[in-house]
């Protein structure tokens, strides 16, 4: 036979799985479905890198065991194609993104299918297809008929360098997690989802779904539920009068989570941006230089203001402690965020380390006051026990061409005079939440004047532009397009315009999941309730959701699988989902890093590229060395001769596999070699329930090392099997090789290894019969050797004397003390 050749043997198979469906999925079917997922790559110029073989492996490898197991199996793979570093490299080059992304994507495919991955190919989804983000915008319509949806003129984390609005999702201390800028505030009208509707069902949802735990821990801390309460603070009578009101305001709401500090308030602090300080302009004393402070904070970034605590007195505005009746200063500052509780807190320095921090920088009282209950503090003062959250709204605009249009327009006429269409549904944040109330036209208050794109003239496309470059005044580059933007309103017929912002890169990954299950509907059908809720939909839906087991990394618990946890509540809610969680298991790998412990970056120069690493030692090997490198949720760096050893693994396979093939039939395997590969079955499987690839894969090496000229081929076809999922390709032509000399390529599913059932170990052959016979003399440990178990005293007598001879030489042997299947001591005296 020939030598180990993964050129030749690697490209054959694949178009063989290729050709004969193997890994497609059915939509029913007699056998119980399963549903693997990987986070769809962003096919960026760069190619696949080592983080994404590291995840796809992984679960490459539990979807192949669960197809031996009996499983339907259902291993989708997609692109998440729209974005910023498409645009900004198509910027860069001079080239459309729509050219760019389509060149992208080939290279990921062809690199993704040369690594032999089990992807269900017919399911193949991409973002940026229209076909696909119709789907998208109609979702987006369903959260805007809702009122789920509103526009909204608010600070946003603005990037100067990338001009665009970002998400707080997507502000890392301060920095923009994309291009790593500073990131500044910016005042701009935004469209919004109302995820903060959800709150308290993103945080029940943790509660039965099998997440990491510090997945489950980031989550809720970034939801942030906290139980406090809203007490008002009186303001003081003013000089010119006795009554204490000004600006037509009598009291600043606080929220606090620590009332039973109020006695030790000395100061109240508002956010730059509450609604109050407009009010007051002619009751504060200084507020042209208030005014300044306010400017200026408003460009600071909350990672800014939270380092760099600033405020400025109101003078003129004084409020009462409502406990103590102490007349106590407001303040502007920087570290209170407007859109956190109500934008004013109750400042108790004694408590608070922010506020003490304030009040020695400014010279403002700190009092150790006892506490109080809060039952007392609130008969007291009035207030009332609140749920806050940390978690904001999320910011759905972006001010750039490369994604998905929003589907609405503005009419004018319509704003005026509100259509007369049936009534709607609409999410009413003023009342109970996750609430609905009728409204008696199809406009929310919050959207006057916005019309839906109605479902048949989805999707709305995104115009091919020969300029489509970021703008300096903040505007989408779609605004400058006039025969674009001009358009009819869908209702009245009159003159509109359309949105010109487009939806987040997040918004297709928000649901992408679903899109797997009905991948082959989205082309043909047009999007609408019908067709979502008809039984052709929901009879998949119901079958494979929720997805089984996800992979992905650690960076996106706060983002993609927030959102993607929001969009499935919210469908499920609307009756177009059968489940309100997406995913019942998630898990994370740890970063592949650079051979010197840095990330890998085309700037450092220290990328490893796959291309190269599969041509000089195959598939298979690449695919191994990710796995045996280190524990899976751990960091590890690159070594760059460590493939080395899977390698020689691999050859060392293949060529007793090449004596195998040669056995007689009657060759049986030696008994301890049998012990050994049903140990081995056992902690194979095991090891992949529990993502311990390193050790699964060290085990089989292990096996493989005592194993030469002593197994059977019934017993190597076992080894084989459990080491199918990790090295499909070695395996597959290893097992044909036994049993179809000529080497045909298989024709039909049942043919492959990969369709050959799970290996089950025998409880019977995992018990050591060999143990070390411990030898004492007078109690002393002096020597071990190994034992078949159930020797007599006798046997133990005859291997031991040899091992110790020189310590029974200096006397007389007294006594002998035997333990069986343990110990032998000599007493000698």
């Amino acid at each position: 036979m020939t030598r180990y050749n993964p050129k030749e043997i690697e490209p054959k198979w694949q178009a063989a799985w290729e050709q004969s469906g193997i890994y497609k999925a059915e939509d029913q079917g007699e056998k119980p479905k399963w549903y693997s997922l990987i986070e769809f790559p962003y096919p960026s110029g760069a190619g696949l890198h080592t983080g994404h073989i590291r995840s796809n492996t992984a679960l490459d490898i539990v979807s192949r065991k669960r197809r031996m197991q009996g499983f339907n199996v259902l291993y989708p793979i997609g692109w998440d194609a729209f974005g910023l570093p498409t645009e900004n490299f198509a910027i860069k080059t001079g080239r459309p993104p729509q050219e760019v992304t389509k060149e992208n994507t080939d290279t990921f495919r062809r690199q993704l299918k040369s690594l032999g991955y089990s992807f269900d190919w017919s399911r193949e989804v991409d973002t940026t297809d229209p076909n696909y983000y119709k789907w998208t915008q109609w979702l987006f319509l369903q959260f805007f008929k809702e009122g789920l949806a509103y526009k909204d003129k608010i600070n946003i984390n603005w990037c100067p360098k990338c001009k665009i609005g970002l998400a707080n999702e997507e502000v890392e201390q301060g920095s923009c997690e994309r291009c790593g800028g500073p990131v500044e505030a910016r005042e701009k009208e935004q469209w919004i989802l109302k995820m903060t509707e959800y709150a308290d069902k993103l945080l029940d949802g943790l509660d039965g779904v099998d997440f990491l735990p510090e997945i489950k821990t980031q989550q809720r801390n970034w939801i942030g539920r906290s139980e406090g309460a809203e007490i008002n603070f009186p303001l003081s009578p003013f000089s010119k009068g006795s009554t204490p009101q000004a600006g037509g305001i009598s009291s600043i709401k606080v929220f606090t989570t620590r009332p039973d500090t109020i006695y030790g308030a000395t100061f109240i602090a508002l956010a730059p941006n509450h609604s109050a300080i407009g009010n007051w302009k002619l009751e504060i004393g200084n507020y042209p230089e208030v005014k300044v402070f306010i400017e200026k904070a408003k460009e600071e970034a909350e990672g800014q203001r939270n380092a760099d605590k600033a405020g400025i007195c109101l003078q003129g505005i004084t409020a009462l402690n409502p406990a103590t009746g102490e007349e106590i200063p407001v303040w502007v500052v920087n570290y209170v965020l407007g859109d956190v509780g109500t934008g004013a807190i109750m400042a108790v320095p004694q408590h608070d380390e922010r506020d003490r921090e304030f009040a020695e920088k400014y010279n403002l009282p700190i009092l150790d006051k006892p506490l109080a209950s809060w039952e007392e503090v609130l008969e007291k003062t009035g207030g009332k026990k609140v749920v806050r959250y940390k978690l904001r709204d999320w910011v759905f605009s972006r001010q750039r061409y490369w994604g998905e249009p929003i589907p609405l327009v503005f009419c004018a006429n319509c704003a005026k005079e509100p259509g007369e269409n049936s009534k709607h549904e609409a999410r009413n944040s003023k009342q109970i939440q996750n609430s609905k109330v009728q409204t008696e036209n199809k406009y929310s208050d919050l959207n006057y004047g916005w019309v839906a794109v109605p479902d048949e003239q989805l999707p709305v496309e995104l115009p091919r532009v020969e300029k489509y470059q970021p703008t300096d005044t903040g505007e989408s580059p779609l605004a400058g397009i006039t025969e674009w933007v001009n358009t009819a309103c869908p209702s009245c017929g009159g003159p509109a315009t359309r949105e010109t912002d487009v939806m987040p890169n997040w918004a297709g990954s928000s649901w992408y999941f679903i899109s797997y299950c009905i991948a082959e509907n989205l082309k043909s059908q047009a999007p609408s309730i019908k067709q979502f809720t008809s039984p052709e939909f929901q009879n998949k839906l119901k079958y494979w959701l929720p997805i089984d087991w996800y992979n992905g990394g650690m960076e996106h618990s706060t983002r993609h699988l927030l959102y993607a946890r929001f969009w499935m509540q919210f469908l499920h809610d609307q009756g177009l989902v059968p489940v309100a969680e997406p995913f019942a298991k998630r898990t994370a790998q740890g970063m592949v890093l650079a051979a010197d412990g840095k990330k890998m970056s085309k700037s450092l120069g220290n990328v490893v590229n796959p291309d190269e690493l599969v041509n000089e030692f195959g598939a298979d090997a690449v695919r191994l060395y990710e796995m045996f490198m280190g524990p899976f949720d751990q960091a590890i760096a690159w070594a760059e001769r460590g493939i080395l050893g899977p390698w020689r693994f691999l050859e060392k396979v293949w060529n007793i596999g090449s004596r195998v093939h040669f056995l007689e039939e009657r060759v049986e395997t030696l008994p301890e070699v049998k012990r050994k590969l049903h140990q081995t079955i056992k902690k194979v499987s095991e090891d992949i329930e529990g993502l311990s690839m390193n050790t699964a894969v060290s085990t089989m090496m292990e096996f493989v090392n005592m194993a030469p000229g002593k197994i059977s081929k019934a017993d190597w076809q076992l080894l084989l099997r459990i080491l199918a999922p990790f090295a499909p390709h070695i395996t597959e032509e290893l097992y044909q090789l036994l049993g179809n000399s000529k080497h045909e390529v298989l024709n039909s599913k049942g043919q492959s290894i990969h369709s050959q059932p799970w290996p089950e170990y025998d409880e019977a052959l995992l018990v050591e019969e060999k143990f070390e016979l411990v030898i004492q003399v007078n109690g002393k440990v002096r020597a071990t050797v190994s034992a078949q178990k159930g020797i007599s005293q006798a046997q133990a007598e005859e291997m031991a004397k040899p091992a110790v001879s020189k310590w029974l030489e200096e006397g007389e042997v007294k006594k002998i003390v035997f333990v069986a299947d343990r110990l032998i001591n000599f007493i000698v005296s």
